[in-house]
């Protein structure tokens, strides 16, 4: 017999409080598949009668919801749930009043959905992936990990070098307002659903499907309404300068409402943290990673190559392979049922384009196991991502008259691959998770099976001549300072050689620009076990306009042996230390309690700064929008720039206050602090 039902009560609050929702707001019902939600219904009239009263349930997404493809279902009440499929059942008393609880499969398509009830009563909700269910295959089985990795608003990407990484705070906000319907419209509006709605929707029970379509969409280099243009430019005209976002928010509200228009503009950072934060917001557990002297292998022979002229200029014009100072990406944890057993958990996938994979610019999920163990068959994109770790860096010495010979050259491809550790802002360091150690067993092993024949060939030498740069401590912006070529003869016999010390500014991407300082000599000479320190100075008036807000300068140091004609090459890059923003939190932090944050920061420079001003924004405290704070007048040379900005937190619980201050020639500036908000 039917249930007469009058009106029904989704207990919005309680539900998605349950299902680690509530942070996406209670006006509206947000559940994850293979967990039980409530919804109360009021009959109009008689009682549900176990056993004998019946309900036709049937759950529905997309645009053609059909059986065979996942994307309907049709069920009726049971004596209890059953958590592997589609199952309802009451858990009332009979009466009046239907406690009806309702779960949705473990494996069911995410999206937004319309339950059905006895073919009159509707009511909307939207299913998430759920972590937390251990027959989902996005299950992770530590509560401390589910925090970091799908419930944290903001969090540390690691930028500068890979000998001084520096930490960037990111506002992920994947509760913020609006976000999940950004995340659920970046689904409905990529290519494979524009194309076939049906398939498409039906794809969205496999996370794997779902990341690969992510990686795609998150740029927009096939013109397919991608979230953020990528820009690799010195200038960002019709747009803004990468470094000028501190969250992940703005971005995707203003794709959001700028009709799918792509935002201008990104570069890898921000690429892997908008694709974490859509990825937290869908229930897929996500990290963003950085990889320190990354390759970009374009013809895939796992050899970057560079040629250097006799002045130790480097040529790139025969060659679009590069060595990125560092490169972001994102790992996404998820079983892989596709791949043979052994390749389940962290599974890295890359949102910034470089290269075309199935014709779109897209790249991954491959399991991390696979990059460690060499497995470059294993879907998806496992060859690309195994050189970007382990790349050989070639260096070939063209000389004047022709003749060439290989520079000896012990820079690395793929060091001190982090990310933030699991509740603390510290850097993690997970090269071991994508790579045996150095000249171990296991490495060569891994290379014999992957085919990198340049890594198999090279020898342990020894090679007479040897050369480092070393720099001097406490390198900032704004001043001069030395650096040092310490060459060395390890021969038996006198050395005359050349030394060629040069220092020019670098993009993060690995990209040349102007020279920085100088040196040539043409006459060292090294006596047997004999050593010479040869500083070069770097001036702030050289130095100052050629930087780029990457604030790196690349030194190279070449030495050319005249007798034999051999060469050997020392390369580092500096990170110029921008000045501490200073601040202090003004008043008691608690929920809906006015507090002020006094910022300050000193110019370093032995300039004027102009144009000056603070913005701070942060999930949870500033009202889902940043708070910007102008300077009227320039700030002298070893002047404070110090303002107050009033904000309001809204959520208990330990949250990031990210500070931003920009100026005419520091560029942006970054800082943050951890403010523990009280109820």
């Amino acid at each position: 017999m039917a249930l007469d039902i009058g009106t029904w009560d989704l207990a919005c609050q309680f539900n998605n409080t349950d299902h680690h929702t509530e942070l996406n707001g209670t006006d509206r019902l947000i559940v994850r598949r293979g967990q039980a939600f409530t919804v109360s219904l009021y009959l109009n009239s008689g009682s549900y009668q176990p056993g004998y009263s019946q309900l036709h349930i049937t759950a529905e997404t997309g645009p053609q919801p059909e059986e065979q493809y996942g994307t309907r279902a049709v069920f009726g009440l049971s004596n209890e749930i059953n958590d592997t499929c589609w199952s309802a059942a009451v858990s009332s008393p009979p009466g009046d009043t239907v406690c009806l609880s309702v779960c949705a499969a473990p494996d069911a398509p995410i999206g937004r959905y319309v339950l059905t009830l006895d073919g009159r009563i509707q009511f909307d909700f939207i299913l998430l992936f759920n972590p937390w269910c251990p027959r989902d295959v996005v299950y992770m089985d530590s509560e401390e990990k589910l925090a970091e990795y799908v419930l944290a608003q903001d969090g540390i990407i690691f930028r500068g070098d890979a000998e001084y990484p520096v930490p960037l705070a990111w506002y992920f906000g994947q509760f913020e307002e609006g976000i999940l319907d950004a995340c659920l419209r970046i689904l409905d509006i990529n290519p494979k659903h524009r194309r076939n709605p049906g398939k498409d929707c039906s794809g969205r029970r496999n996370v794997i499907y779902v990341t690969r379509v992510l990686s795609a969409m998150i740029n927009s280099n096939d013109r397919d309404y991608g979230v953020l243009e990528g820009c690799w430019k010195d200038t960002f005209d019709g747009g803004v300068s990468p470094m000028s976002w501190r969250g992940s928010v703005q971005i995707l509200r203003t794709w959001n409402s700028t009709s799918c228009l792509p935002v201008r503009y990104g570069q890898c950072w921000v690429f892997a943290a908008v694709a974490c934060s859509v990825s937290r917001a869908l229930g897929i557990p996500c990290r963003v990673i950085t990889n320190y002297y990354s390759a970009h292998d374009t013809n895939s022979n796992l050899v970057i190559e560079r040629y250097v002229n006799e002045k130790g200029e480097t040529d790139n014009s025969t060659t679009r392979d590069m060595i990125w100072n560092y490169h972001c990406w994102v790992e996404s944890w998820m079983t892989r049922p596709d791949l043979p057993p052994g390749f389940d958990g962290w599974q890295a996938s890359d949102p910034t384009p470089q290269e075309k994979s199935e014709g779109v610019f897209c790249c991954g999920p491959v399991p991390v196991r696979a990059i460690k163990e060499g497995e470059l068959t294993l879907k998806y994109d496992a060859s690309f991502v195994f050189a970007e770790v382990n790349a050989d860096l070639v260096y070939t010495l063209k000389y004047k008259d022709g003749s060439t010979r290989k520079i000896v050259n012990d820079q690395k491809v793929g060091q001190k691959i982090s990310t933030k550790s699991v509740g603390r802002d510290e850097r993690e360091d997970i090269t071991h998770l994508y790579k045996y150690p150095e000249g171990s067993a296991e490495e060569r092993q891994v290379f014999e099976k992957a085919n990198h024949q340049n890594k198999l060939l090279q020898q342990k030498g020894n090679p007479g001549l040897h050369i480092t740069i070393k720099l001097s401590l406490g390198i900032r912006k704004g001043c001069d300072f030395d650096v040092f070529a310490i060459v060395s003869n390890n021969t038996e016999e006198n050395k005359k050689c050349r030394l060629v010390f040069a220092s020019r500014a670098v993009s993060y991407n690995g990209v040349i620009g102007r020279e920085c300082g100088f040196k040539d000599l043409l006459n060292v000479e090294l006596s047997p076990g004999g050593e010479r320190k040869v500083p070069l100075k770097l001036n702030y008036s050289k130095y100052c306009n050629n930087l780029t807000e990457d604030n790196l300068i690349r030194l190279g140091a070449l030495l050319i042996d005249y007798s034999t004609k051999e060469a050997v090459m020392a390369m580092r890059d500096v990170v110029l230390d921008d000045p501490e923003i200073k601040i202090r939190i003004l008043g008691e932090p608690k929920e809906k309690r006015k507090l002020a944050a006094e910022l300050t920061l000193q110019n370093p420079l032995p300039e004027p700064l102009q144009g000056c001003c603070f913005t701070i924004e942060g999930a949870n405290l500033t009202g889902s929008s940043c708070i910007t704070e102008k300077l009227e007048s320039p700030i002298e040379p070893g002047q404070e720039a110090k303002v107050k900005i009033y904000f309001t937190p809204t959520q208990s619980g330990l949250r990031k206050l990210v500070v931003d201050f920009d100026s005419d020639k520091l560029g942006h500036v970054r800082g943050y602090k951890n403010v523990i908000i009280g109820k």
